[in-house]
């Protein structure tokens, strides 16, 4: 790749700018960027003996950064409908450079919940690239390349947990964040060289803009199933990872942060799979396939909760868990960018506020649940989540196929 690469404009055929090697640092960026919101899950337990804080209290901090995230994808993805991208990704960055900052120096509880939320706000930068990435390929390829840029997002989800873990037990949890602000230094300076400059794809302006997503929640019976699915699927996603520190340090497993990262090794499996599910969703029917997914994420929880006192168990849950997730979510996604392709970072903004907000309810009842009733009250929590996910998801095709 060279800098000639950043002379292009967005309007010229999208064949001369979507490379491999565009779609390879989209999906890396994606995942470096992502991963700031999942350092904090294995490094909970850590972080509660700092501040002095019961598990309820210290699991505030993942739902601080959920909400974060929430805020900030409401706030600043529209933008990509009409302003530069590569601009607006290269603030982003370095906003969140001061953000981590914040938390690698936090003092006590109400500090790291204000720079945890801070981080989450200004983490959007992948909620920018993907409808960029859409926009930039090819219609009959769209779902290979969505499925591409997510397999970096979920990586970055996944091996946050493993780093984090790796870093946090070696060297205390606070060099995990030094050791990200100076990354996304780096992308920031990198991107800036390297993405290709886009141009808005609305002459909205930016209230307009806000306002346009109510027309879309309202208009898209499609974009607001996808989104409850999507928020209730990822809702059983946290309950499940902001838990399992708690539950690996006690018995039977007596873990450290750093063994409590590996798994996030275990959920690499699912993420292999999301170029794979954008492929099948280029070809058969997506709404066919969430279905599917949903069913998978519910056996992820049952085994869960019937096998969850044995490594083995443990194992296929999460692999069948992140499995679960990303393909439902690769597959909602390739469904939503095709309804109104001139709002797509709209239309991302509404699907990914929705799901994150699912999160944060997720980290906060399943942070809740292990307070109150443990392993079993974890389980009951999150497949509760998926189950009212497949309600919702059957309604739908029931009132809309009919």
């Amino acid at each position: 790749m060279t800098n000639n690469v950043t002379e292009l404009e967005m309007n010229k055929p999208k064949g001369q700018i979507l490379t491999k090697r565009l779609v390879l640092l989209m999906s890396i960026t994606c995942g470096l960027a992502v991963a700031n919101l999942y350092y904090n899950q294995p490094l909970l337990a850590d972080m509660g003996r700092t501040f002095h804080a019961n598990s309820h209290q210290i699991g505030n901090i993942s739902m601080f950064t959920q909400i974060g995230y929430a805020i900030g994808m409401f706030l600043f993805v529209p933008l990509g409908d009409m302003r530069e991208r590569r601009l607006l990704i290269t603030i982003l960055l370095s906003a969140v450079t001061v953000s981590l900052v914040g938390v690698a120096a936090a003092q006590n509880l109400p500090w790291i919940y204000a720079a945890s939320l801070a981080v989450g706000i200004t983490t959007v930068v992948p909620q920018v690239i993907i409808p960029l990435a859409a926009q930039m390929a090819e219609p009959e390829e769209r779902g290979k390349v969505i499925g591409s840029v997510m397999s970096g997002l979920l990586f970055g989800i996944l091996l946050a947990r493993t780093i984090a873990g790796f870093i946090g037990g070696s060297f205390g949890w606070r060099s995990m964040y030094w050791v990200a602000a100076v990354l996304m230094l780096a992308l920031a300076v990198i991107l800036r060289s390297f993405l290709p400059k886009s141009h808005p794809e609305t002459p909205l302006k930016y209230r307009q803009v806000l306002t346009s997503l109510g027309e879309l929640i309202i208009t898209q019976p499609t974009l607001r199933e996808a989104s409850l699915v999507g928020a209730l699927l990822f809702g059983s996603f946290s309950v499940f990872w902001t838990s399992l520190a708690f539950y690996l340090e006690g018995n039977p497993y007596n873990f450290g942060s750093q063994e409590t990262g590996l798994f996030g090794l275990v959920g690499v499996v699912g993420a292999a799979a999301a170029p794979a599910v954008g492929r099948l969703a280029d070809r058969f029917s997506t709404k066919s396939m969430v279905g599917m997914f949903i069913l998978i994420t519910l056996l992820s929880y049952l085994f869960f909760g019937l096998f969850g006192s044995s490594i083995w168990g443990l194992i296929v849950g999460v692999i069948l868990l992140d499995l679960g997730v990303q393909g439902a979510q690769v597959s909602n996604q390739t469904r939503i960018y095709s309804l109104v392709p001139e709002a797509r970072s709209r239309l991302n903004t509404v699907f990914m506020v929705t799901y994150f907000l699912g999160g944060s309810l997720g980290s906060s009842i399943g942070s809740y649940a292990w307070n109150m009733w443990k392993w079993q009250g974890v389980c009951l929590t999150g497949g509760t989540m998926i189950a009212l996910s497949f309600i919702v998801w059957g309604v739908h095709r029931r009132i809309y196929n009919g």
